[in-house]
């Protein structure tokens, strides 16, 4: 699962702004966004999800059952996507343009799933970009804390106190400010989001990649 939220100048990546524009901020999510789901398609899974908060627009790929977000905090809304799976799920956000099927490759393996094993992705500023369940539950999620420093850590120590067996992915930086997009675009394989960035800021793209 993917769970995102409409690029819409103004209510995606405000953080961004300045110094870049609304609409800059919008395309650089779009472009975020389409690199994940690039990645998604081609990790081997029996289906994919596009957990949505907004319409789809020219930039999801065909593959991809899009439900809409419940309301609700995050932490709802993440336990609602969980519930409306069957068997071993895994979710990701939209903010990790740097994802690629290898970085997932732990998590998707044909032996990552034995019962009571969570996968989490911690994020660099405390969060976590990955979640996942092999048997889903959102009682794992509802109430942790979201968006905060220790969301990590308060998600693990969850997970273990339900008698989960924790693995963990590595650890990436969401796209959230302007010295993110920068780090995330001088590490990420070339996509969208590397050419995008470097358009920006009138610096020349590197080559796309054949992710």
């Amino acid at each position: 699962m993917v769970i995102a939220k409409e690029p819409v100048p103004g209510r995606v990546k405000t953080r961004l702004t300045p110094p870049y524009t609304p609409e800059e901020a919008a395309a650089l999510a779009e472009a975020a966004l389409a690199d994940t789901l690039r990645a998604v398609l081609r990790a081997p899974a029996r289906r994919r999800i596009l957990v949505l908060d907004g319409r789809p627009g020219p930039w999801l790929p065909p593959g991809f059952t899009v439900l809409p977000q419940a309301t609700g905090g995050l932490d709802l809304r993440i336990a609602a996507a969980f519930a409306a799976c069957r068997g071993p799920a895994l979710l990701v956000g939209m903010d990790t343009p740097q994802l690629t099927p290898a970085l997932l490759a732990p998590a998707t393996a044909p032996d990552a799933w034995p019962p009571g094993r969570a996968w989490l992705g911690p994020a660099a500023d405390g969060g976590f970009w990955a979640l996942g369940m092999a048997e889903p539950r959102p009682e794992a999620v509802v109430g942790v804390p979201m968006s905060r420093a220790d969301t990590g850590a308060a998600q693990r120590a969850r997970l273990r106190r339900l008698g989960l067996a924790v693995e963990e992915l590595p650890t990436l930086r969401d796209v959230d400010t302007a010295a993110d997009a920068a780090r995330v675009a001088a590490e990420a394989p070339p996509g969208r989001f590397t050419a995008l960035h470097a358009a920006l800021r009138g610096a020349p793209a590197r080559e796309e990649d054949s992710r």
